[in-house]
């Protein structure tokens, strides 16, 4: 996968409407799984509203529906 880590974070680039998921949706890794006979390698996300409440979990097995988010500190 893209050198997405546990604890990293990922914006969606697909609508996931089985999950309530839109476009744009930011979330949390909170597993990385390798592929194996049973399941294709991927994430498992939470995706948690401002509350601090979790709204959504979601495997993610296709690399393509993510962008993983990188902050730049902005010169001063």
């Amino acid at each position: 996968m893209q050198g997405i880590k546990e604890n990293d974070l990922i914006a969606l680039l697909v609508d996931l409407p089985d999950k309530g998921l839109r476009r744009g949706a930011v979330g949390t890794v909170v597993e990385v799984f390798e592929q194996n006979e049973h399941h294709p390698g991927g994430y498992v996300v939470e995706f948690v509203a401002e509350t601090g409440e979790v709204y959504a979990h979601a495997d993610i097995t296709d690399e393509s529906q993510v962008v993983q988010l990188r902050f730049r500190r902005e010169a001063a």
